[in-house]
């Protein structure tokens, strides 16, 4: 059963390059357009915290001329949720809805591929 409602985005490998480069400020302009406004849950496997992947997120923002401090940047970054773990393990994708980042559902999508 497919819901028309959306509790969270999830992004994989998010604190490598793409990311970086391409995916938070496209974020932003959808935070901007008003279109962004459930949590943004970051899952790599790079050892860090929230505040680390906040940061990464924000220096994302200014090396592509966005400001993170102001308006969308801003809401973007306060979106951001951070599960750090290994894609190949199952207690990674449980991580997710036990710390109510985001439904149940995202273990069945994302590991049935």
């Amino acid at each position: 059963m497919v819901s028309e409602r959306v509790d969270a985005l999830v992004i994989f490998g998010a604190t490598g390059d793409l990311a970086k480069l391409e995916t938070f400020p496209a974020l932003v302009g959808l935070v901007d357009r008003g279109v962004l406004n459930v949590p943004v849950v970051g899952v790599a496997k790079s050892g860090w915290g929230l505040e680390q992947f906040r940061q990464y997120a924000a220096a994302s923002l200014r090396a592509n001329g966005l400001d993170p401090d102001s308006g969308p940047g801003q809401k973007l970054l306060g979106l951001l949720r951070y599960v750090d773990g290994d894609l190949d393990d199952d207690a990674t994708y449980a991580a997710m809805p036990q710390r109510r980042l985001c439904s149940a559902n995202v273990s069945a999508m994302t590991r049935a591929s």
